[in-house]
């Protein structure tokens, strides 16, 4: 790219789609402010009915979501960052994600600590290294996720301390496991999941890994991880909605869509771009009629003509899901396929149609929107080493 920064690029593509998310990150910014609480992020921000009204809840805690929006933080001034953490720095919140995950059972905390840690707080958790390197070397299945968040971290962190191996294991797994269709499963293995499942990978299972070897292709000059981030770009593009929607599940076997909703907000102006964009960045193709489309989805959802986006609360509501009970519709679909691939219950969308809004919005959703606009472009660190250079 020859602009300076993705939101130039963007209003090179489109001055409106550029206007419209300058909106949002001062969104997010706002967002943000109200989901920080005590020196650690909510979980959830509930709209809950009162008997004055509507109002919202700020629920639970979430290290995950903490080391999200260190990262996404770490790319906005530093008075923006005070007035969101109430006097503290992205740099100051991902340092201390990293001293909470050196106590967590859960491999995609670590990572995303050791990651933040390393991008926004400047340090190489090296404790936190060896548990992911120990945990991907391990037989046990992992989430395609989870191991996608670890090759990105030590990426990040390659020219700070020693992250060879965990590059090795982490690009090796994730790799063996890329069907011919260019799709990514949910567990490697992928038999893990069960008879059932084991055909299906949601969309974050896909955006995470594009990432991820993309990132890893920079760094290696790695030709063949730039083409596997490709493919399975080119595959999910391929399946986007008619108005911009990233659907959900999708089977490995046949690179087809397995069930469309839920539609998640986040996918659609933060998590495909930024893969998309890092794709891009690495040299791959460029998928900006995939990103505008799917941004347009947030402002006019053909499933609801309820407002996604809620600047006076600070939120964008996270999906526009099915009227069914208890993921019904997942479920059958995941039978349906597993015997044969693209096979469908018929008149599903009459049986679950979609339409219900979800009316909670999450801090990783506004983290991950300032990260996948605000970061910086592929090219060089302030000590002048290449991003990943390991």
């Amino acid at each position: 790219m020859s602009p300076s920064s993705r939101l130039e690029a963007l209003a090179d593509v489109s001055t409106t789609a550029r206007a419209r998310v300058d909106q949002l990150l001062t969104l997010a910014e706002d967002g943000l402010r109200r989901m920080h609480d005590g020196g650690v992020f909510g979980h959830t921000l509930r709209a809950v009915k009162t008997d004055t009204g509507w109002t919202e809840r700020l629920e639970g805690d979430s290290l995950r979501y903490a080391s999200m929006v260190a990262l996404g933080l770490s790319h906005v001034d530093e008075e923006v960052q005070r007035m969101v953490l109430g006097g503290r720095t992205a740099a100051e919140l991902a340092r201390t994600c990293a001293v909470r995950a050196e106590a967590s059972p859960d491999a995609g905390a670590v990572a995303l600590a050791a990651w933040s840690a390393a991008e926004a707080g400047g340090i190489c958790a090296a404790q936190l290294f060896a548990v992911l390197a120990a945990r991907i070397e391990s037989p046990r299945p992992i989430d395609t996720v989870d191991c996608a968040w670890a090759l990105t971290a030590a990426l990040a962190a390659g020219h700070l301390g020693s992250t060879k191996r965990l590059v090795e294991l982490a690009g090796m797994r994730l790799r063996a496991a890329q069907s011919r269709d260019g799709l990514f499963p949910h567990l490697l293995p992928a038999r893990a999941s069960g008879r059932l499942r084991a055909h299906i990978g949601c969309f974050a299972d896909q955006v995470y890994p594009i990432q991820a070897l993309s990132r890893l292709s920079v760094a290696r000059n790695d030709a063949s991880a730039l083409a596997a981030a490709e493919s399975c770009a080119a595959r999910i593009c391929a399946l986007q909605g008619p108005a911009g929607q990233w659907w959900w599940h999708y089977d490995t076997r046949d690179g087809s869509v397995v069930e469309r909703y839920p539609v998640y907000s986040v996918h659609q102006h933060a998590m495909a771009p930024m893969a998309l964009l890092d794709l891009q960045e690495a040299g791959g193709p460029d998928h900006w009629r995939s990103i505008i489309l799917g941004l347009q989805w947030l402002d006019a959802p053909p499933e609801t003509a309820e407002t996604l986006v809620c600047p006076q609360k600070g939120v964008i509501w996270r999906k526009v899901a099915r009227r069914e009970p208890a993921k019904a519709a997942r479920a059958v679909a995941a039978v349906t396929t597993a015997m044969a691939p693209g096979l469908h219950l018929p008149m599903i969308d009459t049986l679950f149609p979609p339409g219900p809004v979800d009316h909670e919005c999450r801090p990783y959703e506004l983290g991950w929107l300032l990260y996948a606009w605000r970061s910086r472009l592929v090219g060089a660190h302030d000590d002048g080493s290449k991003p990943g250079e390991i």
